[in-house]
């Protein structure tokens, strides 16, 4: 048996692909370090900066030694069971009301994380009898929930509301409930749904909209609710999922929905029922976390206005990009390529992991540059100086400069 995994972890080296846990420390603002070196951190996924804010979590922390009687309400460490089985936290329920309220719909329900969430919504609301569409690019956990449903699914070409609206046509009649599920901002491409088309084939086909907002929270819409905020269509979203392990600093996860369907997750979702609730210290951050970035959208404003230029400039080196989104892919094409690139970038200060298949397709191996808000130009112009130069030495390529 251990032959035969270390045959399988031999052969993914050989390919490109085997995958190590890198330990960072020091974290200051967009920057870290490893093995002893401060790099520009390029691959986090803390979108508005609040992770590595010291005078956030300052003010986080300012009330701990007054918190009295409420010490363990509010900065326990331990939830000590599920919210079923232990009794319910009062933070947990005042963060779901405060997110209804938000969002303006009826009812939030929290998840331990985004994965947790998609493994357990979609299982728990869709079964036999029931079809789920689901765009290709879809996260992992969308896909592993698809597998967990008893619901047929099918899955369309990314973005592709032609097919989509053809296999709507084709299937509707024959099912109970049909789900169309999406993310609104891929995460690996860097690009945005059209939510209002999804929006029309629903209404068109009385078909359920179900939207995953984890790498749009925060960065979208006048409060940062996301892109279904800024598209203006959050009425229009059935079951819309956030995230708080991205832009909000934490981990966690919620689903905003009618209060029946939060009633019925509560009975039917295994991801809730059977995990331990969120510790009450991380459920006070969130709150604490959510209320702050409704208000930041001068981060969000330039932020965007950092993405732009940098994705310009990449397009004017004639380096290979897409999306729209402060999620910048560099696509690079082999594995082995995009490994040793990321080595060559490290050894100048800069820190980008590569992706390599299964979490891209095949030949489109990347780096999946990530944008945050407390960067400034200055801190990527050397990273692009480093990038044209170490990709010509890689691939033979010439980029202008």
């Amino acid at each position: 048996m251990t032959n035969r995994y270390r045959d399988q972890l031999n052969d993914l080296e050989d390919l490109g692909r085997l995958r190590v846990l890198r330990t960072l420390s020091d974290r200051r603002g967009c920057r870290v370090r490893y093995k002893g070196q401060e790099l520009l951190n390029l691959s986090s996924n803390d979108y508005l900066g609040l992770a590595g804010d010291h005078d956030l979590l300052h003010r986080f922390y300012a009330d701990l030694d007054s918190a009295g009687q409420e010490l363990i309400e509010q900065y326990g460490l331990g939830a000590t069971a599920s919210r079923l089985l232990g009794g319910d936290c009062m933070m947990a329920q005042d963060l779901e009301l405060d997110l209804a309220v938000a969002y303006a719909k009826e009812a939030a329900l929290l998840f331990n994380s985004g994965y947790h969430a998609n493994i357990g919504i979609l299982p728990a609301l869709y079964g036999r009898g029931d079809l789920i569409l689901s765009d290709k690019l879809n996260h992992a956990s969308i896909h592993d929930g698809l597998r967990l449903s008893r619901a047929e699914y099918k899955r369309f070409n990314h973005g592709d509301h032609e097919q989509l609206r053809a296999l709507l046509v084709k299937a509707r009649g024959r099912y109970q409930r049909v789900v169309i599920v999406s993310e609104s901002v891929f995460s690996m491409d860097g690009d945005v749904a059209d939510i209002r088309g999804l929006v029309a084939l629903k209404q068109e086909f009385s078909a359920d909209l179900y939207l995953d907002e984890a790498h749009a929270l925060g960065l979208y819409g006048g409060q940062g609710l996301g892109q279904a905020e800024a598209q203006g269509v959050l009425d229009e979203v059935d079951l819309l999922v956030g995230t708080f392990g991205k832009a909000m600093a934490s981990m966690g996860a919620y689903v905003v929905c009618r209060r029946e369907i939060r009633d019925y997750l509560i009975n039917h979702s295994r991801s809730l029922i059977f995990t331990t609730a969120l510790p009450p210290v991380i459920l006070h951050w969130n709150r604490f976390v959510f209320h702050h970035q409704l208000s930041l959208a001068p981060q969000r404003k330039w932020l965007q206005d950092l993405s732009d230029r940098f994705r310009n400039e990449l397009s004017a080196l004639n380096i290979p990009t897409a999306g729209s989104t402060n999620i910048i892919p560099v696509l690079i094409g082999r594995d082995a390529e995009a490994v040793r690139l990321a080595e060559l970038m490290r050894e100048k200060g800069f820190l980008v992991l590569p992706v390599r298949p299964p979490a891209v397709p095949e030949g489109t191996a990347r780096f999946r540059l990530s944008l945050t808000a407390d960067m400034q130009w200055s801190d990527l112009v050397p990273f692009l100086d480093v990038l044209v130069h170490e990709l010509d030495v890689i691939t033979g390529a010439t980029h202008a400069q």
